[in-house]
């Protein structure tokens, strides 16, 4: 987590989060952001385009998940091999206190969850498009890539509420928490792809 402490992107993340806490989101502006963690507009925009992008700009997590994909062996299976580049993710993930602060601006503000959608999905698709790479098919490659960031999403919000667990264990206990709600699931009918009628 060094790229964290102590630099330019740092202090105007932090000085906006303060910000958008005190005042809310609307009410702030960059010039505010900019003064707030002692720089200039000019500083601001070397790092950000708007005060939105304040908390969505980077791409440590999409960098970290290629990254991730491409070390695991190949004949490894789509999902196991998300399961191994999610170990990783720790290593990019902002401080807690950091992310529960973002994560209370994004819910308050409807155009910020529908940009952090979007954010998503974008993850999705970069992820997705790594195992097609790897030999699986589309339909795999996406099945995968879905139930992958369920888990993710799952572990880290277990880990920003602060359970006492490394990251993997969290990985591990949220894939099993998503194999027990699968298994309420009714028998399908492998030929038409439905539930046999009782």
């Amino acid at each position: 987590m060094a790229r964290w402490q102590g630099n330019t992107r740092e202090r105007l993340e932090r000085a906006a989060l303060e910000l958008f806490r005190e005042q809310g989101y609307d009410r702030t502006t960059v010039a505010q952001i900019a003064q707030h963690a002692g720089l200039t507009e000019r500083s601001f925009y070397r790092w950000f385009t708007d005060k939105r992008e304040v908390l969505f700009a980077g791409d440590e997590l999409q960098a970290c998940l290629e990254a991730g994909i491409a070390k695991v062996p190949a004949e490894t299976g789509a999902l196991a091999t998300l399961m191994a580049a999610f170990t990783a993710v720790p290593e990019v993930l902002r401080p807690r206190e950091v992310l529960i602060e973002l994560r209370a601006v994004i819910a308050a503000n409807p155009p910020l969850r529908e940009r952090s959608l979007i954010k998503e999905a974008m993850l999705s698709e970069v992820t997705a498009a790594a195992l097609r790479r790897r030999g699986h098919d589309e339909q795999t490659a996406r099945l995968a890539t879905a139930l992958g960031m369920a888990i993710l999403a799952s572990a880290t919000r277990r880990w920003v509420l602060g359970e006492e667990a490394d990251f993997a264990t969290l990985l591990a206990g949220s894939a099993a928490d998503l194999l027990a709600v699968a298994a309420d699931l009714p028998p399908v009918h492998t030929e038409t792809g439905r539930a046999p009628r009782k």
